[in-house]
């Protein structure tokens, strides 16, 4: 059992490792054998875990990207109305990204650069899977504008990245106030 443990640990600190220098230096600059030093083990060790750098990679937005959607949807019940479930997916969004700013940043970065190989990215929408039917639904039922998935994302989600990238470089702090106004604002965008 300890040996079992001792693996996870090391295939953890591997992917806190990736998490941390990808956020700091970016993908490119990223060499495994820095990764293999932040993380206290040999480089050999990497390749018992993972493929190569863009498994490494991959597997870690993956389970960053389960571990974003468990919380932002750990509380969403389907019954609800749409701006209700919408308003409740939005803010667990906002809380995840406040208060796990290094996990949000990581993902922002690898859904803004072509560093997430395609079916790694085609699963990480698969994540997000509960709010695209809510939207499906409020489309039908006719509170939400009938327009592509994508661009419902851009301007209701998507500004979430930007506001946390600007709490991250200490030029706004994100408070109830404006979350609240930043949610009437993704609203707006969305409802028809």
């Amino acid at each position: 059992m300890a040996k079992l443990q001792k693996s996870i640990d090391k295939r953890n600190a591997l992917i806190k490792a990736t998490i941390e220098l990808v956020n700091n230096s970016g993908f490119h600059a990223t060499p495994m054998s820095k990764i293999a030093k932040m993380a206290n083990v040999s480089p050999a060790t990497i390749y018992l875990y993972f493929e190569n750098k863009q498994d490494l990679v991959n597997q870690t937005y993956l389970e960053v990207k389960t571990k974003y959607t468990d919380f932002v949807f750990k509380t969403y019940d389907e019954s609800t109305s749409v701006k209700t479930g919408f308003e409740l997916i939005w803010k667990r969004i906002a809380e995840f990204n406040i208060n796990e700013c290094e996990y949000s940043f990581f993902l922002n970065q690898c859904n803004n650069t072509p560093i997430i190989d395609e079916p790694s990215r085609k699963e990480g929408i698969r994540h997000l899977q509960p709010l695209l039917d809510l939207w499906e639904r409020g489309k039908k039922e006719g509170v939400i504008k009938p327009i592509s998935d994508y661009i419902l994302y851009a301007y209701s989600i998507n500004p979430l990245s930007y506001l946390m990238i600007a709490q991250k470089q200490y030029e706004f702090q994100l408070n109830k106030t404006h979350v609240e106004e930043a949610f009437l604002s993704a609203w707006d965008s969305i409802k028809r």
